[in-house]
């Protein structure tokens, strides 16, 4: 599912981004790369409520701080830490904020070494990672090489995980057991708009998976044609299907006006399989309950606009699943950045869906301001 409103101040080191085009060597001693280097962090408040149709109503407020320090390089190395810390402000039932959940009041939600040279890095520890099927906050080991002109190879290994903003904040947790997931990911754009990612995962008995996404990009118009497939480990899981999802999306941007038309298929009997057990980024909804479900069928459209600084968005989609059952969702979000530094935004999602012939049907309101230095 898609946070709208989350600020997990995502680093893209795994995308190699934070790779510098020549070696940097910013401090002579040790003593001056903690000197000279650079505090970041955040401060905000962010509310939920959500009316259910048949059970109620619950909701939470939150207080949240982020604080960060990461060194210079000396002779390549760097390092970073990064704590979160939350701050119940209220609830309309006992636990619900609980149920967020919010498993802690303070996380370090990173603690990382890092080796980077002109077309090579290498990251171990905590670690924020932001890929198509691997997401959040990682105990693991990353490597990245951008010595191939217009290419990024990304080599990781994950074994420890957690998810962490301002409205959520998980225990790291095992992932697979401890036997955590492998990654290849490569993204070349020698080809003048577009990119080619193709990519494997590896979670030792459980499953394989490989896909490839193509992203065209035009002045006015783009495009994403996106193919995912599982192979299974049915002695483990006792699955005899491997999972699949096929996603192709239509957008442009005229000015300030954005608009996109989407269309997600799932394979017809498990869906995606197990290849969101350690993230996803292709649902574009808030909630998205079964956008990943077996034989999922889902069209969506989006629209939006920038008036006098503030970024109005609208989604509309439709999932058709399981044969019979269906689930309508609705997005709407405003946000406006009071300076480079101070930004607010609130959303309001509305689910309307079918299932076992029962309605489940809820509305849900997010707000949030925010300020980050």
């Amino acid at each position: 599912m898609k946070k709208i409103l989350k600020n997990k101040s995502i680093s893209l080191i795994a995308c190699g981004v934070i790779l510098s085009s020549s070696t940097v060597f910013g401090a002579d001693t040790i003593d001056a790369a903690f000197k000279e280097g650079k505090v970041s962090g955040s401060l905000g408040v962010y509310g939920q409520k959500i009316d259910y149709e048949k059970n109620g109503r619950e909701g939470y407020a939150n207080g949240n701080a982020t604080i960060g320090f990461e060194t210079a390089s000396f002779y390549g190395l760097s390092a970073k830490a990064e704590f979160k810390g939350n701050l119940d402000l209220g609830e309309v039932h006992n636990n619900d904020r609980d149920n967020a959940p919010f498993e802690n009041d303070a996380l370090m939600t990173e603690a990382y070494l890092k080796y980077a040279v002109d077309g090579f890095s290498l990251s171990a520890g905590r670690q924020a990672i932001d890929l198509e099927w691997l997401a959040d906050y990682n105990e693991s080991v990353v490597a990245a090489i951008t010595a191939i002109p217009d290419t990024t190879v990304v080599l990781g290994y994950t074994y420890r995980k957690a998810e962490s903003g301002i409205d959520l904040s998980e225990d790291f947790y095992k992932l697979n057991e401890n036997k955590g997931a492998y990654v290849l990911d490569v993204k070349y754009t020698g080809l003048k708009g577009v990119e080619f990612n193709p990519y494997a995962y590896s979670a030792p008995e459980v499953a394989d998976w490989y896909g490839l996404k193509t992203t065209f990009t035009a002045d006015m118009f783009g495009a994403i044609a996106h193919y995912a497939a599982s192979n299974e480990d049915s002695n483990k899981r006792g699955a005899t299907n491997n999972g699949s999802i096929g996603h192709l999306e239509l957008n442009t941007t005229i000015s300030d006006f954005t608009a996109a038309l989407g269309y997600i298929k799932t394979d017809k009997d498990v869906g995606v399989g197990s290849m969101e057990v350690a993230g996803d980024n292709i649902s574009p909804f808030e909630e998205g309950n079964n956008t990943y479900a077996a034989d999922a069928k889902t069209i969506y459209g989006s629209l939006g606009y920038t008036i006098a600084g503030v970024e109005l968005d609208a989604l509309y989609g439709e999932t058709k699943y399981a044969t019979d059952y269906k689930e309508k969702e609705l997005n709407l979000s405003v946000g406006y950045s009071f300076t480079e530094s101070l930004a607010a935004s609130i959303l309001y999602a509305n689910i309307n869906a079918d299932e076992n012939n029962a309605e489940v049907d809820y509305e849900k309101v997010l707000a949030s301001v925010e300020y980050t230095f």
